[in-house]
């Protein structure tokens, strides 16, 4: 037998043996523990608005360990054991406050440059900020992740594996220091209005995978405040904050640049957050030298939002659900760096999907004035927020696109609806089902290429096919509480 036909074999092996005892996992926690019926979410909805200003607060801190780098830590987004060398720019936590004095109470959104941080983390952030939000009357705290492919480590899946390439003490100074920006960004709060408005990128996006369908926009919320001082500009952009490319260098990326580059030529402070990213969307490479195209990336990215002029001005009010759902895990290889406490999640036993288990995750629908905003905890296909799916002869196995869920948009009824990716979870990428292709001998853990030569490695970093579907069924439901509301009123 060829060597490499030898390995093939151990590893459908190895597969098998840890599939089978996944299954047996999912059995006995559907039997001794099974996962809890989750509550309808609640539609906290302002109808008319009560004052003429929003109440607005930001804040920033850096976010890095003393101590680099005479101390390992992994740089995630990239290949496992590959330690942080030297320091280009630092990672760093910021937040703002909104709040449409509607008596309801604001919201609090985190932006921190990492790849990404479970519901283990935020669940941590936000219990210890239970105090705050009893003082402050909190209607919500959402924390989101750049998705930073330079920075450390914060999910453990890039260490020495199967030792975690986790930090204990730098995942407590995340915790700490995201709990800190929120409640400076209350004590920050200033009453001014809020501008929307957008602009399409310079040619600066590719997409790996076809259909090339993806958001061009750099969506901009300003925030004006009554007494002149600094602006608070909110960015969402869909790309992969990946612009290093796999160096041994810690950096926000290109994040980094666009925020200096805006304070540089506006003034204003900035809080960045990614859009539909998934297939797989990301800056190309603008210079052969990596730093240098980074920095070309976020200055260009600084530039855009600089010049948005086409605004509107969004009325004070705010309007939120936040709803739980499971999704179930046929990806086993993620189920076994949860076993084996790798991957920090809960996992539950309800039947579904290959193993039996699922994870139990969030997404949040807010209304800012007129703007609508759906947070998802995962990296999704744009094309199941905004159509476009692949017919079936170019999809891997000719399946037709009538399998794939409506997409998001449609599900909202709005167009323009923006999408926030990796918030308040990170549970990979969402692909449509009638493009979703595993290898045959070994799912989840090798890459395969479909009749037309084309890669599939999204699907290896996902929970499963029934992902997408299961995220336009939740967001259904969400909106049929909310077309509700508005009838009853």
């Amino acid at each position: 037998m060829p060597v490499a036909a030898k390995g093939v074999g151990v590893l459908k092996f190895a597969s098998k043996r840890i599939k089978n005892s996944l299954i047996r996992k999912g059995k006995k926690l559907a039997a001794t523990q099974p996962a809890p019926p989750l509550p309808k979410g609640v539609y906290d909805r302002v109808a008319q608005a009560k004052s003429e200003y929003f109440t607005v607060g930001f804040a920033k801190t850096d976010v890095m360990p003393p101590d680099i780098p005479k101390k390992r830590y992994y740089i995630a987004g990239y290949s496992s054991y590959n330690p942080a060398k030297r320091v280009l720019d630092p990672m760093t936590a910021s937040a703002v406050w909104i709040d449409d004095n509607s008596g309801h109470g604001g919201i609090a959104l985190a932006s921190f440059d990492s790849v990404g941080l479970t519901d283990y983390d935020v669940n941590i952030i936000r219990a210890g900020l239970s105090d705050f939000v009893q003082k402050t009357g909190c209607r919500g705290i959402h924390v989101l992740s750049t998705h930073n492919h330079a920075g450390i480590d914060t999910i453990g899946m890039w260490g020495f594996l199967p030792k975690s390439g986790r930090n204990k003490k730098y995942m407590k100074l995340v915790q700490d220091s995201i709990q800190r920006v929120i409640r400076e960004a209350y004590e920050d709060r200033r009453e001014g209005s809020i501008y929307y408005g957008k602009k399409e990128s310079p040619e600066i996006q590719r997409d790996s995978r076809l259909p090339h369908v993806y958001s061009k926009d750099l969506t901009r919320l300003r925030f004006v405040p009554n007494d002149g001082s600094r602006e608070v500009w909110m960015l969402n952009y869909a790309s992969h904050t990946e612009s290093m490319l796999g160096n041994d260098v810690l950096s926000a990326d290109f994040a980094c640049y666009m925020r200096r580059g805006i304070m540089e030529m506006a003034g204003a402070e900035s809080i960045y957050f990614v859009g539909a990213i998934g297939g797989l969307i990301r800056l190309k490479e603008l210079d052969p030298d990596f730093i240098e195209s980074t920095k070309i990336g976020g200055k260009a990215l600084a530039d855009t939002a600089v010049a948005i002029t086409d605004e509107v001005k969004l009325e004070p009010k705010i309007s939120t659900l936040r709803q739980e759902y499971y999704s179930p895990v046929d990806n086993f290889l993620l189920a076994f760096l949860g076993k084996v406490g790798i991957l920090k999640k809960d996992w539950y036993g309800n039947g579904e999907g290959d193993l039996g288990l699922s994870i139990k995750t969030e997404m949040t629908y807010i209304q800012i004035g007129s703007l609508n905003m759906l947070l998802l905890p995962s990296e999704i296909f744009p094309e199941l927020c905004y159509g476009g799916y692949l017919p079936a002869e170019e999809s891997a196995e000719g399946k037709s696109p009538d399998i794939n869920p409506e997409p998001l948009v449609d599900i909202a009824g709005d167009k323009n609806l923006l999408i926030f990716g990796v918030a308040n979870d990170f549970t990979g990428y969402v692909v449509p089902p009638n493009d979703f292709l595993l290898n045959p001998d070994v799912p989840y853990v090798n890459t395969t290429k479909d009749r037309l030569g084309r890669g599939h490695y999204e699907e290896t970093n996902s929970l499963g096919i029934q992902t997408a579907q299961r995220i336009a069924d939740t967001f259904r439901g969400m909106m049929e509480t909310v077309r509700q509301a508005e009838a009853a009123q």
